[in-house]
């Protein structure tokens, strides 16, 4: 089985930009979100992405955003993908991919098997299914909680979409994720930090070689 690709998400400073360029990440993420503690400002994201100048892909993650927001984040940080995590839509998902021009990824929500089974909607709207644990009731933010749900509910989805494995990932378990599952990408965000938002060199360095060991 070929090693999955690896996203690193909520890059919010140039040093974890750098850190997650040397440990050759597929992906770097940024945060279009201000309630989450990784979130970036249009001039930060211009700047990373200057710094990043085309070494990673950079993925834009947003919560049920405006076109405005979203073109405003592509043309600062010159952004590759574009990730939902709110409440997008089929529709939402293939309107905005032709209207950018970018991949689309939509991430989806976990706990059941029936959760899984409906990411089938997201069938030609969507370039990659980002499969996540759901966040608890009243949670101020989507993702990024270091929840893990139960892999095997993935057995569950029967669709032609690309995958990847979200959720409570890090150094120590995203080996037995990928053999577990076969995921084609993993994402990660609070697992490679040592407090909400701060990035950890030495993490993410564990986290890329732990996946590429599976």
């Amino acid at each position: 089985m070929p090693a999955p690709a690896i996203k690193i998400c909520g890059i919010n400073t140039s040093a974890a930009l750098d850190a997650t360029l040397a440990a050759r990440a597929d992906y770097a993420g940024l945060v279009f979100f201000p309630p989450s503690p990784r979130h970036v400002t249009i001039r930060d994201a211009a700047l990373l992405g200057a710094r990043n100048a085309g070494r990673s892909r950079l993925v834009g993650l947003f919560v049920d955003a405006d076109d405005a927001t979203i073109g405003e984040a592509i043309a600062a940080a010159h952004l590759d993908v574009l990730q939902l995590h709110g409440h997008e839509t089929p529709e939402r998902a293939a309107q905005l991919k032709a209207q950018f021009g970018l991949p689309v990824w939509k991430a989806l929500s976990v706990a059941a098997s029936a959760d899984v089974a409906a990411a089938t909607r997201y069938a030609g709207a969507a370039d990659l299914l980002l499969f996540d644990a759901k966040a608890p009731k009243g949670a101020a933010i989507p993702g990024g909680l270091g929840l893990v749900f139960d892999w095997a509910l993935l057995n569950a989805y029967r669709g032609p979409t690309p995958w990847g494995l979200a959720g409570g990932l890090g150094p120590d378990n995203v080996a037995d994720a990928v053999r577990q599952t076969g995921a084609e990408l993993v994402d990660v965000s609070s697992g490679v930090e040592s407090a909400p938002g701060v990035k950890d060199e030495s993490r993410i360095q564990a986290f890329c070689r732990a996946a590429r060991s599976a």
